[in-house]
């Protein structure tokens, strides 16, 4: 009788954190920024797809991908020769002032998943913007969409999170820690409530709280905000720090409808969900028809764009991209080393290039392996009364920990994270009360039944 090896586990050889790690800690805690968080005692030396291990040889499984960055796991063979041929040509030259072939390319690529056949027979055209990050993205679409409308209010929404520059963080509405001592912000910015159906807002119901926000929205034009002198709605297709929330579907196709009535443009920050994570390359394409009816005018990408390496991503129609020349650029942005690890990962996101054991591409991956970890993560929840809410598309999933009454449970989402880190599973939390479930997209169903029965022991712990 042959016996089946047995799925990878996590390997702990210390104490967490080990000595070598309390020592780069205690030179971290002294040279560093005050303002990093440090939420796990952990500290990486090398990784391998989706297993990351630190200084002191402990070895952990990745289920939050530095935050939906690390798309192809870590040092991807394909990222990572792709990288390797770039530097060996050159490392910067300024996109801003000369033309590459290589963010050329990648333009084409990335605005071939959002155009679209009009009714004329001719095809909706796109241009794009590269940035850093994603918060650089978010501060060009809204110096963009002033300037192309000529109205100065952005409406953004409750919970949501869009960066930490200043622009950024005005629209960001998730914590207060982010924005305080830090005015004044930017002005001309209103916040409006997110649907989320597990708790709905404005006194909706799960099924009318889409509707319930428009005419939130409605009513502030009519009263308190006038309608022709807002730019632009910039709203997270599923929210992400907030968390993990999915809308209803008649949400976003909503949207644009009353931005069209009032010539309001629509701004997607796919910056967490995008490029994949969902199952789809962009997370509103699961709504409106293939995303067909709830279309935006500008979209903004980063995090998991180029497994890792800094560049974010400003795509607009070319109906909306018409600021002059000269008016917006970056030293660093659309770096060629960035690029070429953003063509590698739309390779593998495409199914140009293959990883084994996932599918025909990273996208049918996370699509197939989330409906999984969804479906088991539901079985626990009637397993466990503290999970209140199990939501999500693809790997992109949040468990919300709830009290009693209903109420989100922060403290007890905490100590499960906790627990799971120290059975070494990498997690990280998201809104009052959510962890979020993020791997790279190269994870496997084998490797997802290993992170879910650490999950499991950690929760029915909490239970006991």
């Amino acid at each position: 009788m042959t016996t089946l090896p047995k799925p990878r586990q996590p390997e702990l050889k210390t104490a967490l954190p080990g000595p070598r790690s309390q020592d780069i800690m205690a030179r971290d805690k002294m040279h560093l920024s005050t303002s990093y968080m440090r939420p796990y005692p952990f500290v990486p030396d090398h990784g391998e797809g989706v297993w990351l291990t630190d200084v002191d040889g402990n070895t952990m499984l990745d289920f939050f991908a530095g935050i939906a960055v690390s798309t192809t796991g870590h040092a991807h063979p394909h990222v990572v020769k792709a990288v390797q041929e770039q530097i060996g040509k050159f490392t910067h030259v300024c996109l801003t002032d000369y033309p590459q072939e290589i963010t050329t390319s990648l333009a084409e690529r990335l605005v071939k998943h959002v155009e679209r056949p009009l009714a004329d027979g001719s095809t909706e055209k796109w241009r794009v913007f590269f940035s850093n990050s994603g918060a650089e993205a978010v501060e060009a679409a809204v110096k963009l969409a002033r300037n192309h409308t000529g109205r100065q209010h952005i409406i953004s929404t409750m919970g949501s999170f869009h960066g930490r520059t200043y622009g950024a963080i005005t629209l960001t509405g998730s914590k207060t820690k982010y924005k305080r001592g830090f005015g004044p912000l930017l002005p001309a910015v209103s916040h409006v409530p997110y649907p989320n159906p597990f708790r709905p807002p404005l006194g909706s119901t799960p099924e009318t709280c889409g509707q319930a926000v428009i005419d939130h929205i409605e009513g502030l034009f009519v009263g308190i905000l006038p309608a022709d002198e807002v730019a632009a709605i910039i709203v997270e297709p599923m929210q992400g720090e907030g968390g993990y929330i999915v809308p209803p579907a008649d949400f976003l196709p909503k949207l644009r409808q009353l931005c069209d009535k009032h010539g309001i443009l629509l701004i997607y920050d796919e910056v967490q969900a995008g490029m994949g994570r969902t199952g789809k390359m962009f997370s509103y394409q699961h709504f409106g028809n293939g995303g067909q009816d709830c279309q935006p005018d500008i979209i903004t990408s980063a995090k998991g764009i180029a497994s890792g390496m800094p560049l974010g991503a400003l795509l607009a129609k070319e109906s909306v991209m018409t600021w002059p020349v000269g008016s917006h650029g970056s030293t660093y942005g659309g770096n060629p080393v960035a690029a070429a690890a953003a063509h590698a990962t739309l390779d593998l996101l495409e199914g140009r290039v293959q990883h084994p054991g996932c599918g025909a591409s990273l996208m049918e991956n996370a699509a197939q392996v989330g409906a999984y970890i969804m479906a088991e993560l539901k079985k626990m929840q009637t397993e466990f009364p503290f999970l209140g809410d199990v939501r999500g598309e693809g790997l992109f999933i949040g468990m919300e920990f709830v009290q009693p009454d209903g109420t989100p449970d922060g403290a007890l989402r905490d100590r499960a994270s906790m627990r799971m880190f120290e059975k070494g599973l990498l997690n990280l939390d998201c809104g009052e009360a959510v962890i979020r479930i993020s791997p790279p997209l190269i994870l496997t169903r084998e490797d997802a039944e290993t992170g879910l029965g650490i999950m499991r022991e950690a929760l029915a712990e909490l239970a006991g």
